[in-house]
Protein backbone atom coordinates (compact mmCIF):
# COMPACT_ATOMS: atom_id res chain seq x y z
CA UNK A 1 0.00 0.00 0.00
CA UNK A 2 2.61 2.27 0.65
CA UNK A 3 4.50 2.04 -2.44
CA UNK A 4 1.69 1.99 -4.16
CA UNK A 5 0.70 5.61 -2.78
CA UNK A 6 4.07 6.70 -3.62
CA UNK A 7 3.81 5.41 -7.15
CA UNK A 8 0.33 7.25 -7.85
CA UNK A 9 1.53 10.65 -6.08
CA UNK A 10 4.48 10.42 -8.65
CA UNK A 11 2.81 10.08 -11.36
CA UNK A 12 -0.11 12.28 -10.62
CA UNK A 13 2.74 15.11 -9.82
CA UNK A 14 4.49 14.53 -13.44
CA UNK A 15 1.12 14.31 -15.22
CA UNK A 16 0.06 17.86 -13.24
CA UNK A 17 3.48 18.77 -14.24
CA UNK A 18 2.71 18.46 -17.90
CA UNK A 19 -0.70 19.94 -17.80
CA UNK A 20 0.89 23.28 -16.61
CA UNK A 21 3.04 23.37 -18.97
CA UNK A 22 0.96 22.38 -22.07
CA UNK A 23 -1.38 25.62 -20.31
CA UNK A 24 1.33 27.71 -20.24
CA UNK A 25 2.52 26.92 -23.85
CA UNK A 26 5.45 25.74 -22.97
CA UNK A 27 8.06 24.73 -25.82
CA UNK A 28 9.49 21.60 -24.61
CA UNK A 29 5.75 20.04 -23.74
CA UNK A 30 3.52 18.02 -26.40
CA UNK A 31 1.19 20.14 -27.90
CA UNK A 32 -2.67 19.05 -27.25
CA UNK A 33 -6.04 20.46 -27.09
CA UNK A 34 -4.61 22.00 -23.86
CA UNK A 35 -2.33 24.39 -25.34
CA UNK A 36 -2.12 28.04 -24.02
CA UNK A 37 -5.97 27.22 -21.56
CA UNK A 38 -4.41 28.54 -18.32
CA UNK A 39 -7.34 26.06 -17.08
CA UNK A 40 -5.25 23.48 -17.32
CA UNK A 41 -2.69 25.42 -15.51
CA UNK A 42 -4.72 25.49 -12.59
CA UNK A 43 -6.23 21.76 -12.82
CA UNK A 44 -2.12 20.74 -13.07
CA UNK A 45 -1.14 22.78 -10.11
CA UNK A 46 -3.51 21.65 -7.91
CA UNK A 47 -2.21 18.05 -8.91
CA UNK A 48 0.97 18.33 -8.98
CA UNK A 49 0.51 19.55 -5.29
CA UNK A 50 -1.76 16.51 -4.52
CA UNK A 51 0.43 13.76 -6.28
CA UNK A 52 3.21 15.09 -3.76
CA UNK A 53 1.17 14.88 -1.41
CA UNK A 54 -0.17 11.80 -1.80
CA UNK A 55 3.56 10.74 -2.11
CA UNK A 56 4.30 12.40 0.99
CA UNK A 57 1.70 10.89 2.87
CA UNK A 58 3.00 7.33 1.81
CA UNK A 59 6.48 7.53 2.48
CA UNK A 60 5.46 8.84 6.04
CA UNK A 61 3.23 5.89 6.65
CA UNK A 62 4.80 3.20 8.86
CA UNK A 63 6.43 0.29 9.38
CA UNK A 64 9.50 1.01 6.99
Amino acid sequence: MRIGLIVVGLLLAAAGAVWVGQGLNLPFVPRSFMTRDLAWTAIGAVAVVVGIGLAAWGWRRAPR
